[in-house]
């Protein structure tokens, strides 16, 4: 990729940018976006950045404006040096610290810090680096659950992703047969680079990760592997309400279910979609303006 639209606004605006694009069926893949706090002194003030592989043309140009509505920031274009794409993309993308993990970017040096569970995850067009307050919260709810007893010999990981939360599950449960699972193809060679760089391995027994590119629980191997122990779900609030029925259904009597990628507005619904499911709210947490829930099923469904 050799070309990139910029553009600066809230924070919030930002991330509604990003949510507009995970929403919309007919984004073109060929724009890769990124937005990230620009000082750490103004957090409040982010900037969204697309990353094209060709000059941008006026269709491109709007798509990206378009995200933002009705009132749309200014928008620059620079072009850059044919291979500096993932450089780029991560730039301003921080090491972060979630309940006993550590997540980076190559550009940064792994922990050191006794304890810590290091991942090195590249930003790059796979969503899940654990630096969005979604996947954080996931990650510190995993650390939860585990404390609390939780040992799933089954986990699923919908919406995977980078992998992430399927690599986190593995750690805190070495004996868990995992499966992850995400509409979009590419993130299957992610997971599997990711898996790779962080040593987890690939396969089908305990301990070990399988990755399937499925719409939700609709794929064969997927319905096979079930019912999980816990099933993770950290995608969007629409979805996760559709599924509600299909998930509650995915895990064992009495399993456990971790839903993330909806904002604390979105809660009351995704929660009563669960509940008409046959599942009750064990926990939860924000994360800014998001939930991230640890429902049960009830034994008796």
């Amino acid at each position: 990729m050799s070309w990139k639209l910029s553009a600066v606004a809230a924070k919030e605006r930002v991330e509604a940018a990003l949510e507009a694009r995970d929403e919309d069926p007919f984004w073109d893949a060929n724009i890769v976006l990124t937005g990230f706090e620009i000082d750490p002194e103004e957090p409040d003030t982010w900037r969204l950045d697309a990353y094209l592989e060709d000059a941008p043309g006026t269709g491109q140009r709007r798509a990206v404006l378009a995200l933002f509505g009705d009132n749309q920031p200014e928008l620059e274009e620079e072009e850059l040096p044919e291979t500096d794409w993932v450089t780029e993309s991560q730039r301003g993308v921080k090491p972060i610290t979630a309940g006993r993990f550590y997540v980076h970017t190559p550009d940064h040096a792994p922990s050191d810090a006794a304890g810590i569970r290091n991942f090195c995850i590249p930003a790059a067009q796979a969503f899940g680096t654990g630096h969005h307050e979604t996947t954080w919260g996931c990650l510190v709810m995993l650390d939860r659950m585990e404390q609390q007893g939780l040992s799933p010999q089954s986990t699923a990981d919908i919406g995977t992703g980078t992998g992430l939360l399927a690599f986190g599950a593995l750690h805190l449960w070495p004996e868990t047969i995992a499966t992850a699972s995400d509409i979009d193809p590419v993130c299957e060679p992610a997971v599997i680079g990711n898996a790779e760089g962080n040593g987890i391995a690939m396969g089908s027994g305990k301990g070990t990760l399988t990755m399937l590119v499925a719409d939700g629980m609709d794929d064969p191997a997927l319905q096979s592997a079930a019912p999980f122990d816990l099933l993770i779900a950290n995608i969007l609030a629409a979805p996760l309400i559709d599924m509600a029925q299909d998930f509650a259904g995915a895990v064992v009597p009495g399993g456990d279910i971790l839903l993330s990628g909806l904002l604390t507005t979105q809660e009351a619904d995704v929660t009563k979609a669960y509940r008409d499911a046959g599942c009750v709210l064990h926990d939860r947490l924000t994360a800014g303006d998001w939930s991230i829930l640890w429902l049960k099923q009830n034994s008796s469904t």
